[in-house]
């Protein structure tokens, strides 16, 4: 059974640091691009980064870059998003999702999904 399991959300104050992990399973890890994406109340879902783990390409939406960095360790399977100098607008439930054959963030092209954490930036 292919599963996604996003953990290391929270509270956090304006400017702080949160990390994302994103544990995959049965799938193949390096055949796989892992993106995260964002939907905060009443807005769109939004890509913010994905990694393509076989060559470590990375991308970055244009509001995140100089602040997010996207990660891998293959040898847990898992995704890191580190989040620093955080602001209110990333306030939002980040997901991780799969996709193969595909590097970028039109959601649409990820096929497998995890639960989601909450990430709340207070002011």
């Amino acid at each position: 059974e292919v599963q996604l399991v996003e953990s290391g959300g929270g509270l956090v104050q304006a400017g702080g640091s949160l990390r994302l992990s994103c544990a995959a399973s049965g799938f193949t890890f390096d055949d796989y691009t892992i993106g995260w994406f964002r939907q905060a109340p009443g807005k769109e879902r939004e890509g913010v980064s994905c990694i393509s783990i076989s060559d470590g390409s990375t991308y970055y939406t244009d509001s995140v870059k100089g602040r997010f960095t996207i990660s891998s360790d293959n040898a847990k399977n898992t995704v890191y998003l580190q989040m620093n100098s955080l602001k209110p607008e990333d306030t939002a439930v980040y997901y991780c999702a799969s996709s193969t054959d595909y590097v970028g963030l039109a959601s649409l092209v990820y096929d497998c999904w995890g639960q989601g954490t909450q990430v709340t930036v207070s002011s």
